[in-house]
């Protein structure tokens, strides 16, 4: 192994089978030959955060107006992708769940090292071997409390990797003393170990690309896997992608978002969450852009559903797939009746929206929605995909920056059902687990990411409740207490009634503290993983 490289992770076994001299000097090429665009590239972020904050509008670029205006369509898509109605999404560990997640019915499954996942050495690593194991049809695991047996079925998902964005670093792995890319390691070992089994079962190499705000960053990573493929011996194009649409910045580029990539582009995916999250984030200093309680904003609210129309229209002129966006609903047999019932209506009327704007498939985060949302498609589909359905709506600038008002529109309830989603999710992503059920729904790090950004901007401006008290933290401290004592006795409860005590070591109190700094500070964080990446 090259000296310039170095390993601070502990190295347990078979980790030695993902980190070999050469797979790691594989991440080294990556890293020497674009790390120094992606950095660029990062501050580029910035100064557009700046121009916005200054002034500026976005809006549909100039400069690619003929890329939007030209006839043009996307290389092909691989045999096993055409038809993905229903998309389970997941971390690779632990390995019950990823087992689990590939056996589930989905016809693909998102297994996902950014927004599920908390970025341990270990995580990363066990994922990894996760993923060559269940390649191979080597996985298996036996659970010892229940002693049930976990193995593949004959037919599984076809397997979709997440990798972490370009603004998240890998600090265990060190070149020349400086941190790479996570979108650099989770992206590079995958293809290493993976790309010529994957081949040789008949599927391919493929990945769900995140956080793209520009479609310069597009390049980018197509350079970095046509680089790739070549190093690898592998064809032009033999890599596919999809590509989240989840910052407000990249919906006013999906047409160079599928140019640029085009030769391994087979769609972009709606991410509700983060592009909600990315819409307050980036008019944060705009008193005029203030959100109310989430659950307000779903994706029937215009400017949300505006972005999905645009999203399917721009796909299928394209011949690429639109694809919709996450039910984070849980479905268990533990949950009163009356919930489930609920949550499976909410799912139904959901994807019902989707079906009708034309989107190909959507995801899931639990097994137990993967044949109701199947159903849904399957039954109303001619194909395995519906391409060539359009909306056929001149979507506008304004029709997807439409100000939502907020009077009369936020609430106790809404604080507090942020402020326990955020506690609650951060304390289990500080012990490593990086999503959970909060409140009967998936949570991750996107989901978070809403209650943070919106707590912020409701605080900065002192922002009125609908009884007419003001946001400030007096309100929210008494808020929080209240919250984390219910959290605390909830899981008190649980702990008495099962014996179990696995998650004493938890810290709330720690998690509350840590999610109050990041709401009060006077700047934002752009991540909240980015800071809380150094305390693990």
């Amino acid at each position: 192994m090259n000296k310039n490289i170095k390993i601070s992770g502990k190295i347990l076994p078979r980790y030695d089978e993902i980190l070999s001299n050469e797979a790691l000097e594989f991440i080294q090429a990556i890293h020497a030959e674009f790390n120094s665009r992606r950095l660029e590239l990062l501050d580029k972020r910035k100064e557009r955060q700046k121009a916005i904050d200054n002034g500026e509008k976005l809006d549909f670029l100039a400069e690619t107006k003929k890329i939007r205006e030209t006839d043009w369509k996307i290389k092909n898509i691989p045999q096993d992708l055409l038809k993905r109605q229903v998309e389970i999404t997941g971390p690779p560990v632990p390995k019950k769940m990823f087992i689990s997640a590939l056996n589930s019915g989905a016809n693909c499954y998102m297994t996902d090292f950014e927004d599920s996942l908390t970025p341990t050495f270990d995580n990363l690593l066990q994922g990894q071997l996760n993923l060559k194991d269940a390649i191979s049809r080597k996985i298996d695991f036996i659970d010892q409390k229940s002693g049930k047996e976990y193995k593949l079925n004959e037919k599984i998902a076809v397997l979709i990797v997440r990798p972490r964005g370009l603004h998240l670093d890998e600090k265990n792995i060190t070149i020349d003393n400086k941190r790479i890319s996570g979108t650099f390691f989770d992206l590079g070992l995958s293809l290493f170990h993976n790309a010529k089994k994957l081949i040789e079962n008949g599927s391919g190499p493929y990945f769900y690309l995140p956080k793209l705000e520009h479609y310069l960053e597009c390049r980018l990573l197509n350079d970095i896997i046509s680089f790739c493929e070549k190093k690898l011996g592998l064809n032009l194009g033999t890599v596919k992608v999809t590509v989240l649409i989840e910052t407000i910045n990249a919906v006013f580029q999906m047409d160079e978002f599928l140019w640029e990539l085009k030769d391994h582009i087979v769609g972009l995916n709606a991410g509700r969450w983060d592009y909600l999250f990315s819409y307050q984030k980036v008019y944060r200093n705009s008193q005029k852009v203030i959100l109310p309680d989430r659950s307000k904003v779903n994706m029937f609210v215009p400017f949300m559903s505006n972005y999905n129309k645009l999203l399917v229209d721009t796909c299928h002129r394209r011949g690429a797939f639109g694809m919709g966006g996450m039910s984070a609903q849980v479905i268990a047999k533990a949950n009163p009746k009356e919930i489930n019932e609920k949550a499976l209506a909410g799912v139904k009327k959901d994807k019902e929206r989707e079906l009708n704007q034309g989107n190909d498939g959507a995801w899931v985060a639990h097994p137990s929605l993967v044949q109701p949302v199947k159903n849904i498609f399957e039954k109303n589909f001619k194909g395995p995909n519906q391409i060539d359905k359009f909306n056929n709506e001149k979507i506008t600038r304004r029709d997807l920056l439409d100000e939502p008002k907020i009077d009369n529109s936020i609430t106790e309830l809404g604080i507090r059902e942020n402020l326990s989603e955020g506690i609650e999710y951060m304390a289990f992503w500080k012990i490593g687990t990086g999503c959970c059920v909060v409140n009967y729904l998936m949570a991750d790090a996107a989901t978070c990411e809403v209650s943070r950004a919106q707590l912020w901007v409701w605080l900065k401006y002192k922002v009125k409740l609908n009884d007419g008290r003001i946001i400030d933290e007096k309100l929210i401290d008494k808020l929080i207490e209240e919250e984390l004592n219910k959290i605390k006795n909830r899981f008190e409860a649980w702990k008495k009634n099962t014996g179990d005590k696995s998650l004493d070591h938890v810290s709330f109190e720690g998690a509350a503290k840590t999610f109050r700094d990041m709401i009060t500070k006077k700047d934002f964080d752009d991540f909240l993983t980015i800071p809380l990446y150094e305390e693990i």
